[in-house]
């Protein structure tokens, strides 16, 4: 933590200072009272028992620990007055430089996936940034989105929830009104959000503002400031407008792309920063096309995941997402990536651990299949890496085993 090296100033600073004080007791004008000390203490030992200069060593020594005494009080009480436990401090001293050493990863997506992810990445690196898609525009986000004219804050919050060093403030940021005439349905990390974007003129502007309120390990970003919507061209030459409705208006059809309105939104610079000096940016997991592709749709964060020199991994879902990717494999799911991104992940990391019968047979109720990588191109496969990455008893991923494996295959990548 850097205490080693003061704590050696302190004693060579103590050292001196004695040393000074000693040649101008002795040879200024207070020297009769240097000679009463050593008389007085002369006379209080037995130089047969303890010589002169040893009964001064241990008065010294005496001196010095109420030094080092006073120093540990100043600190607990200083602790004490900005509301710090002196017992736990160290250890939050300790976690908080460990962690400002770890690897600089940026996180693109949104939904579940990404918060997911962020709370497992958060207990290795404090360098984390999370690119946010903000073209949700269903429920809390999109009433919000209409009554205000701002971006869709919801996948912002659940990432500043995951972030956070309070289980209170993200459990506050996370709490839903059940009832109260227009805030029934919104989070209270939304309206937050909604008053920020307000005061400050949107929430790019409001950014500082935001982080220095949470205090959360690393950062958030909106993948754009401007409010976007995703429209969906489907095979047949038809679009569907809005994220909220892709599943129920697609019907079946075959998308054939995704963009979005308007398709020039620009990104904040923070965002195009952090991508270009990442060790490592994921994409992943999360839903394909409502999720991870409109993230990267923004051409500033298109264009700088193409650019930068970190590795770049595709974290892929253990199962298929019904009524949006029934008809795509794993390969097919890394490709439309691909094309919509205009880079190739070096990596795709994809689960090894078995999944239970019980949990095959809850998602199979739901329109929902594991994902396959049977009959994949030599080329996808050498990209492959495998690790166990179920949360138990469930078809999700565990954030810690995720961001484990993450940051093993970065160290070994390197």
């Amino acid at each position: 933590m850097g205490v080693k090296r003061w704590f050696a100033t302190l004693i060579v600073c103590v050292l001196i200072l004695a040393v000074g004080f000693l040649h101008l007791v002795w040879t200024g004008p207070l020297r009769w009272v240097a000679t009463r000390w050593i008389l007085w203490l002369n006379a209080l030992t037995d130089p047969q028992v303890m010589p002169l200069w040893a009964a001064g060593g241990a008065v010294m020594a005496l001196a010095f620990a109420g030094a080092i005494a006073s120093v540990l009080l100043l600190n607990r009480s200083l602790l004490r007055s900005i509301g710090a436990k002196p017992d736990e401090a160290v250890d939050h001293i300790y976690v908080r430089r460990t962690l400002s050493r770890g690897p600089r990863v940026v996180a693109l997506g949104g939904g579940t996936g990404l918060s997911n992810l962020l709370s497992g990445l958060k207990n290795y690196s404090s360098n984390i940034t999370a690119v946010v898609a903000v073209s949700d525009d269903g429920g809390s986000s999109g009433r919000l989105r209409k009554d205000l004219g701002m971006i869709a804050p919801g996948d912002l919050t659940d990432c500043y929830a995951a972030l956070s060093d309070s289980p209170v403030l993200a459990r506050l940021l996370l709490h839903r009104f059940q009832r109260g005439e227009g805030l029934s349905g919104h989070t209270f990390g939304n309206l937050m959000l909604a008053t920020l974007s307000e005061e400050q003129g949107g929430l790019a502007n409001a950014m500082a503002d935001v982080h220095e309120v949470l205090r959360v390990r690393g950062q958030v970003y909106p993948a754009t400031p401007t409010p976007t919507t995703l429209v969906t061209h489907l095979a047949d030459g038809s679009t569907v407008r809005g994220e909220s409705t892709f599943g129920r208006d697609r019907a079946g059809r075959r998308v054939s792309r995704v963009t979005l309105d308007p398709p020039d939104a620009r990104a904040l610079p923070e965002v195009v920063s952090a991508i270009m000096e990442a060790d490592l940016v994921v994409i992943g997991p999360g839903s394909l096309f409502t999720s991870l592709i409109p993230a990267v749709l923004v051409p500033d964060v298109a264009r700088a995941v193409r650019n930068t020199s970190a590795r770049v991994v595709y974290v892929a879902n253990v199962m298929s997402e019904p009524g949006e990717t029934d008809d795509l494999d794993l390969e097919a799911h890394e490709l439309t990536l691909r094309e919509h991104l205009g880079r190739t992940p070096d990596w795709v990391l994809v689960n090894s651990a078995p999944v239970t019968v019980t949990v095959r047979e809850r998602y199979a109720r739901e329109g929902a299949h594991i994902l396959s990588s049977r009959g994949s191109t030599p080329s996808f496969r050498t990209r492959v890496r495998f690790a166990p990455l179920l949360r138990e008893n469930t078809g999700q991923h565990d954030p810690d085993r995720l961001a484990a494996a993450l940051l093993k295959l970065l160290s070994r990548g390197n």
